[in-house]
């Protein structure tokens, strides 16, 4: 599928030499997106044809591992910790969970960081909203639009551009991607000025204005029985130490599908599953990056702050935070309405 030039193979290993970095994989033909035949090797040489692209919006943030250690097809777990075994090259970051347990995360720096994260079985890269220098600090605002059971993916297409419609109104641009599945992403850019609890704020007051002006399209509802079949905002992918799935990262799926960005242009006329680690370098090579730029996009969340601010006066409690969060101040019950009731 793609070559990936090496400085030794040998037998079951191949090193290769990446951003001044010896870096070895192991198992280089194993198998990991069976409907393509593409192997470990092939996942290697797909992020290097895509490296600057990832790179301008990846490096230097920190990313939770999620290891497929049989490929895609395979078991997977979670791993924010880096080995003790890593290579003292290797740059790291602490962070911490919402309980105040640390541990010290991979940061994506390069090339060789990546092709080292691949070889442990890391078949995409979930990314934090802070940089590694500056974690106190969101400068992204991830719009996550996941649609519910019985939502096609023309609704998805259809609840994109009214975000893109809002987010005009209020003097805001987005960026948009394909999250690797059914739903799509809009990345706001941010000036770094914000910390998390700011930016759920925004996330939360976007997704109820959506909510408002399309019900039967959106919903705002932390509850799944509540949700129906309409597109979730799910504001709680930027609440503090939440990671969203990265841009140019490729799912656990056998045909290798990609989190790709495309233009707004694009998205009544793109097939997602068709994205893959086979299509989406060329597409890359021919189109240009979308996202290229994106960095000096970066606005203020002024608008959306005060739509909170007005979401507040009217008497609006916090939305539900995810159930390993202390409880917020104004946050209504943790208790699912069905529940609730019989109680």
């Amino acid at each position: 599928m793609v070559a990936v030039p090496c400085a030794v193979a040998s037998g079951e290993t191949v090193r290769l030499d990446l951003d001044g970095h010896e870096v070895t994989v192991s198992s280089p033909a194993k198998t990991y997106f069976a409907d393509l035949g593409a192997t470990k090797l092939d996942l290697v040489g797909y992020y290097r044809d895509v490296a600057a692209a990832l790179l301008g919006v990846a490096a230097g943030r920190p990313t939770m591992l999620q290891r497929f250690p049989e490929g895609a097809a395979g078991k997977s777990f979670f791993q924010k910790r880096v080995p003790d075994t890593a290579p003292d090259w290797l740059q790291t970051v602490v962070v911490a969970t919402p309980n105040g347990t640390t541990s010290r995360a991979l940061v994506l720096a390069d090339l060789a960081h990546v092709a080292w994260a691949v070889n442990l079985g890391c078949l995409g890269f979930h990314l934090w909203a802070i940089r590694a220098d500056r974690p106190a600090v969101a400068d992204e605002l991830r719009i996550d639009l996941d649609p519910q059971p019985g939502v096609g993916f023309d609704d998805v297409r259809r609840a994109a551009a009214s975000v893109r419609r809002f987010l005009h109104d209020v003097g805001l641009t987005g960026f948009l991607k394909t999250s690797g599945n059914r739903g799509v992403h809009v990345y706001l850019p941010l000036l770094p000025r914000w910390d998390p609890v700011d930016v759920r704020s925004a996330a939360v007051a976007l997704a109820r204005e959506m909510e408002r002006r399309q019900p039967d399209l959106f919903t705002a509802a932390w509850w799944k029985e509540e949700r129906g079949a309409r597109v979730f905002v799910d504001f709680n992918q930027n609440a503090p130490h939440k990671t969203v799935f990265g841009p140019w990262s490729v799912r656990a799926r056998p045909g290798g599908q990609v989190s790709t960005p495309i233009a707004w242009d694009d998205l009544d006329s793109v097939d997602p599953d068709r994205l893959t680690i086979a299509t989406v370098p060329d597409r890359l090579r021919r189109l240009g990056d979308p996202w290229e730029g994106m960095a000096d996009a970066a606005q203020a969340l002024d608008p959306l702050l005060a739509l909170a601010a007005d979401d507040r006066a009217r008497g609006l409690h916090d939305a539900p935070w995810p159930p390993e969060y202390p409880k917020g101040a104004d946050e209504p019950t943790r208790v699912a309405p069905s529940r609730a009731k019989k109680s």
